[in-house]
Formats: structure tokens, C-alpha cells, sequence
């Protein structure tokens, strides 16, 4: 990544920083016992971070903190929208699934996306952790990290909550829907 493209301009970086307190302060159910003004200081000591974290809300993930490393000393961001983030969807799962589709290519892939943004795709476990914070996916679904043996196989893994519970299905990894995109992690 180039240095422009990962500095926020100073409206841009107290935007952000007010939209994510903001958010931090309405969801205290996600993080308790964390503080504020800690997370800031080390989002404004980490101004790459920053900017991967504009970008998951530029795409609708609405990121917010749900823990807390202590032994680390990093802050784990979700994208905690209520529905898969909007600017993420209609997307195959990787680069070879995009690169085997002969007709109709999607504009982009899962990981090469999320490369691009400085942020990692949910896991199956942490997609469970963030259905413990509140019900998210409830009409959409979102692509997770897929083991190199089911990937190797042409297959993508996703995940949803239906009835009270979060399922994991199968896809081809060429498979692209409008309700379905990628929920996403970063560690500041």
C-alpha cells in the first residue's frame, strides 16, 4: 500500500474517531470493562489501522471493539453490522474463483478485498463469538475463513443465524450472491 492511501485526511481521522466512540458508547454490551480513551490512543498511535478501519466502515461493517489481548496489549475489532456489510457483497470467496468464472465475473474477490483493506476475514469461531453479542445475519450471509482442504477442493465456507442458531454451509468458492458478502476482523 502506498502512504497516501493509508492516511485519513484530519477531518476524515476525527470523523471516524467520533463515529467509533460513538458506537463504542451505544455497545457496552460488546466490550465490558474496556475504556475509550485507551482504545483511542492506540487507534491514533496506529494510523494504518485507522485507516483499515475507515475502510470496514466505508463498506458498512460498522467495526466496533469485542476484545481485549491483554498479554498482546491489541484491541480485536468485528464489523458488527446488523446484516453482512453492504459494500462487501456479490463476491467470490478468492482470486482463482474469480480467475475460473468464464461468464458474469463479480468485481472482486473475498480475500483479495480484504488484502486490500488491511483486514482478515472472520473464522468460524469468531463468527460464533460475535452471535454471542447480539444476532447479526439474520437475512444475509457472510463468507468465513475456509481450510486450505475444503478450499482445495473448490469449496468456500460461509455462515448466517436462522432460528436461534448459526449455521455453517458450503459453497463453490466461484459463487457469488447479493445477500451474501464478508464480515471481517482487525487487531489494533
Amino acid at each position: 500500500m502506498s502512504k497516501n492511501k493509508v492516511e485519513l485526511s484530519p477531518d476524515q481521522h476525527e470523523e471516524l474517531l467520533r463515529i467509533l466512540k460513538d458506537r463504542f458508547e451505544n455497545n457496552m454490551n460488546r466490550h465490558k470493562g474496556l475504556e475509550w480513551a485507551k482504545i483511542q490512543t492506540k487507534l491514533e498511535a496506529n494510523v494504518e489501522k485507522l485507516w483499515s478501519l475507515n475502510e470496514m466502515e466505508r463498506t458498512g461493517g460498522e467495526p466496533d471493539v469485542v476484545e481485549h489481548d491483554e498479554k498482546k496489549d491489541e484491541y480485536l475489532f468485528f464489523d458488527c453490522s446488523a446484516e453482512s456489510p453492504a459494500g462487501r457483497r456479490s463476491l467470490c470467496y478468492d482470486h482463482e474463483a474469480l480467475e475460473s468464472r468464464k461468464k458474469h465475473k463479480p468485481e472482486n474477490s473475498v480475500i483479495e478485498m480484504a488484502t486490500a483493506m488491511g483486514i482478515e476475514l472472520l473464522t468460524e469461531e469468531q463468527y460464533r463469538a460475535l452471535q454471542k453479542l447480539g444476532n447479526f445475519d439474520k437475512k444475509t450471509s457472510s463468507w468465513v475463513q475456509t481450510p486450505s482442504d475444503i478450499r482445495e477442493l473448490g469449496g468456500a465456507l460461509f455462515c448466517d443465524w436462522r432460528y436461534g442458531h448459526v449455521f455453517v454451509y458450503h459453497n463453490g468458492a466461484d459463487s457469488y450472491y447479493a445477500a451474501r458478502g464478508f464480515r471481517a476482523s482487525l487487531r489494533v
